[in-house]
């Protein structure tokens, strides 16, 4: 019982959000030779020293792939919530759609499957990745 609370409550989360923010700020925070600060205000990641700015580039060039990659995870995957929810918004022929062929259907479909579904993996996603991001930042910070 414990476990399916946490999953139902994770997207609402603060941690969950300040993950999400790192996701979208590592990219540039890195290009910008700051990911010590990023890392350390929204991940807790206390690196106890300001990094030489040799490793700084090097951080840069080996954080940079990954990122990106989760930078376009982030923005698809969190996308895919409102895009399905909101279905009739942008619903074609609902005969041809996944739940058709009734609209009730295929919104339902859409709703469950890709609102409510993603908003329950996000997070998890989420953390994998920020997991990534963190410790190649200690490491290499």
């Amino acid at each position: 019982m414990e476990a399916v609370t946490l999953v139902l409550t994770e997207p609402f989360r603060a941690a969950t959000w300040k993950r999400v923010a790192y996701l979208l700020l590592a990219l540039p925070a890195g290009l910008l030779c700051i990911p010590h600060l990023a890392a350390a205000r929204l991940l807790g990641v206390d690196l106890g020293r300001r990094p030489a700015p040799w490793r700084l580039v090097l951080h840069a060039l080996l954080a940079t792939p990954l990122n990106l990659a989760a930078v376009v995870v982030t923005v698809y995957g969190w996308s895919l919530v409102p895009m399905n929810l909101g279905w009739p918004l942008r619903a074609g022929d609902p005969a041809q759609a996944w739940g058709g062929p009734t609209f009730a259907g295929a919104w339902a479909f859409h709703a469950v499957v890709g609102g409510v579904g993603f908003l329950l993996l996000m997070p998890w996603i989420g953390r994998g990745l920020t997991g990534l991001q963190g410790r190649l930042a200690a490491r290499l910070l």
